[in-house]
């Protein structure tokens, strides 16, 4: 979305652990119904989605406590908004997924298989959970610093 509002300006697509929509999908739509049913449910009592705890991103120690700390929870207008973009643009544009593997992110899983059944993707494996920016940063620059 923010992509299509940049024509001309964007040159790869990064996607890192990270819902991959069709055009007119949502956020919530390639997700498990269970999840959307405990979302929405928390979307309609309090307009928000809570933060996780930073644990389901495989995080321990002070990186848990760094980020559980700095988590806030998400708006929920956006879940089930719709995405309208130009998908043959950015299909013709070199794009990436960045898998982290370790634990692997459940709400991820159906993003995993849509991505890797289409052509013209590039995915990266980092053993490491959804936080690599936190939980494995060399790593994860290392695969950035390579797509540009």
């Amino acid at each position: 979305g923010a992509a299509d509002a940049l024509v001309g300006r964007v040159r790869h697509l990064v996607y890192i652990d990270a819902v991959v929509p069709f055009s007119g999908e949502c956020w919530s739509s390639a997700q498990p119904a269970a999840t959307q049913a405990a979302r929405r449910a928390a979307i309609a009592q309090t307009g928000f989605i809570p933060p996780p705890d930073p644990s389901i991103f495989g995080l321990t120690g002070a990186d848990h406590a760094w980020v559980a700390r700095r988590q806030t929870p998400h708006p929920g207008g956006v879940y089930d908004a719709p995405l309208d973009f130009d998908a043959q643009r950015w299909a013709a544009l070199p794009r990436t997924f960045v898998d982290c593997t370790t634990p692997a992110l459940a709400t991820i899983a159906p993003i995993r298989e849509r991505v890797g059944a289409q052509p013209g993707w590039t995915v990266h494996e980092i053993a490491t959970g959804h936080d690599a920016m936190v939980s494995e940063p060399d790593a994860l620059v290392r695969i950035l610093l390579s797509v540009v």
